[in-house]
């Protein structure tokens, strides 16, 4: 696997940023959250005033094999029709990223379709779907660090362009399963708890995909040797991460890694985003310090998960989409952040009196 150099944030600049934000002029610790926000964004950048240039949204797409069993009310054609729509401008995700500024990648990393003639979908296909996990693994060794590459090599663009924030989306049919099988074996969660209507499974369904996922990781375990907390980020064979990841997913996982190594601040989605952060985080835990978790959507378990990674999410809007769309919604309370440390007048220059 590509190997990053993810260093923990240096806060040696910590009580000098704080001096800053408590001397704006406003009662000590009255602009609450955004006040803890300016603080990250300035260890991330290691400023007093931090930068949000170049926004950029990386959208992976992706197939799943184990969409073949049922555990999706969605047929999987809907991932690249998604995709073409994506490049029309007619998603929700395009909406969010021209409100917001953001320039989009619509990449094509496992998608079952043939997209390499489609104009606006970046083509970086490593297979047609992944294998179906309730019987073997997803994918190669090889095959997931390909895709981290892929992911790496994409924010390498970004930050070519000066991007300094970024946020990942994802599309791909049945990436709920693999999101709730890594919640359950990190987590230590159980699986019922882990799993979720996704785009609005039946009480039937549930169960089903219940069933599905235990036969999938009883598998699993049958094959592999016993999961630690961190596994090495060099020696991963039959690790979680690979057995069940889709193509699109191990792509996110690769960039936030390569956005975290380069000290971009990352904002991480729903329910998906989050099980990619958690993985990645079981690789390198040092890259959780330049995550912004930005919602909490209606996924069952997806505050059990963000609880478990001390993760406290920006929103709780109700979303299920995907997509990313949680993080760009997410997005001005950072800009109102970053403006807040970096336009705010101090009490000295408004010749305001200190009254803390």
């Amino acid at each position: 696997m590509k190997l990053f150099n993810i260093t923990p944030i240096d806060r040696q600049l910590t009580a000098a940023i704080q001096a800053k934000i408590d001397n704006l002029n406003k009662p000590k610790g009255s602009l609450g959250r955004l006040e803890e926000i300016a603080l990250q964004l300035c260890l991330i950048q290691q400023s007093t005033e931090p930068s949000l240039a170049h926004p950029c949204h990386l959208l992976f797409g992706g197939d799943h094999g184990i969409e073949r069993e049922g555990v999706s009310v969605s047929p999987r054609e809907v991932t690249w029709q998604q995709m073409i729509n994506f490049t029309r401008g007619g998603g929700g995700v395009n909406m969010f990223c021209r409100q917001h500024g953001f320039k989009l990648r619509i990449v094509d990393v496992g998608v079952d379709h043939d997209l390499s003639r489609m104009p606006g979908i970046i083509n970086r296909k490593i297979g047609w779907g992944t294998r179906n996990f309730r019987y073997g693994p997803a994918m190669s060794d090889d095959e997931f660090d390909r895709c981290v590459s892929i992911g790496a090599d994409l924010v390498d663009d970004c930050v070519a362009e000066g991007c300094r924030i970024i946020s990942i989306g994802e599309m791909g049919i049945g990436n709920t399963s693999p999101s709730s099988i890594w919640m359950h074996l990190y987590c230590h969660i159980p699986l019922k708890d882990c799993i979720g209507a996704g785009a609005g499974l039946t009480t039937a369904g549930l169960q089903h995909k219940y069933d599905v996922l235990r036969d999938a990781v009883e598998r699993f375990s049958r094959y592999s040797s016993p999961i630690t907390h961190h596994p090495s980020p060099i020696t991963h064979h039959l690790s979680p991460i690979t057995y069940f990841a889709g193509y699109e997913m191990a792509a996110a996982i690769g960039a936030m890694l390569r956005a975290a190594e380069l000290h971009l601040i990352i904002l991480i989605d729903g329910f998906i985003m989050t099980a990619c952060a958690l993985a990645a985080t079981r690789l390198y835990p040092q890259a959780q310090d330049y995550m912004i978790f930005t919602h909490c959507g209606d996924e069952s378990g997806h505050q059990l998960m963000l609880r478990n990674m001390g993760a406290r999410p920006l929103l709780n809007l109700g979303l299920r989409l995907g997509e990313g769309t949680g993080a760009l919604c997410a997005f001005p309370l950072v800009d109102s952040a970053a403006r807040m440390v970096n336009e705010m007048n101090n009490f000295q220059d408004a010749a305001i009196t200190k009254y803390f």
